[in-house]
């Protein structure tokens, strides 16, 4: 079996500036602080990126102040969804390389990011991207600070749930930033990196990534993957 992990943001969608509005007024609600800055968001998990904001804040927060943030910004993404939907966008070729990969036999797809769960699931149900993925396999935001530990996190799920001794070699993630390859090394699974965020494919490929495209468009590593 081949077990495909998706980052989401930058990779398969862009909110093009919603889901910061939607971090604003959590972190707002959450705290009573109208949000003056956000910490570095590529590559991080929520944890993480809520905890270093509200240090840039002055505050100090612990797991309860995350779990209220957590349960605030899911409800705020349901009920701006018609925004997601009007002002964000999958990226170029996202929905056909799930789609392709779908149906080839013996390949599963899940996420490994930074959302949590119930975040992930509404952004990639709003644009038609959620019919192909195993959420009950991935690894989010929730459940550790580091990424690597996301990757380890969906191929344990994975096997518990499908039975299949997945190997590493057997793993590719997907994602877009530095911290994607990064989180892939660690966890010993090739990385195909996609510039489609912020980082160059050169400094992609520089980071240590298995293979580079530009976009999702160019399927030749995904195709080589599965072969």
């Amino acid at each position: 079996m081949k077990l495909v992990l998706w980052d989401i943001d930058h990779t398969l969608i862009a909110t093009r500036g919603v889901g910061r509005e939607i971090f604003a007024d959590a972190f707002e609600q959450v705290t009573g602080m109208p949000m003056r800055e956000q910490a570095t968001v590529d590559g991080m998990t929520e944890p993480v990126i809520f905890r270093r904001t509200a240090e840039l804040h002055g505050i100090t927060s612990d797991h309860a102040t995350f779990e209220d943030f957590a349960r605030r910004s899911a409800e705020l993404h349901r009920h701006r969804v018609h925004d997601l939907r009007e002002r964000g966008h999958a990226l170029p070729g996202a929905a056909a390389a799930l789609a392709a990969l779908a149906a080839l036999d013996g390949v599963v797809q899940s996420v490994v990011t930074g959302n949590i769960r119930p975040v992930a699931e509404i952004k990639l149900q709003v644009f038609g991207l959620d019919t192909h993925i195993r959420f009950p396999y991935g690894g989010y935001g929730e459940d550790h600070d580091d990424r690597a530990e996301l990757v380890r996190t969906a191929i344990v799920r994975t096997r518990s749930a499908t039975g299949a001794d997945v190997a590493l070699a057997d793993v590719l993630l997907i994602g877009d930033t530095p911290a994607d390859v990064a989180a892939g090394r660690a966890a010993g699974v090739p990385v195909l990196a996609v510039a489609t965020g912020r980082t160059s494919a050169a400094d992609l490929a520089e980071a240590g990534a298995t293979a580079t495209v530009q976009d999702l468009r160019d399927l030749t590593p995904l195709r080589d993957f599965v072969r």
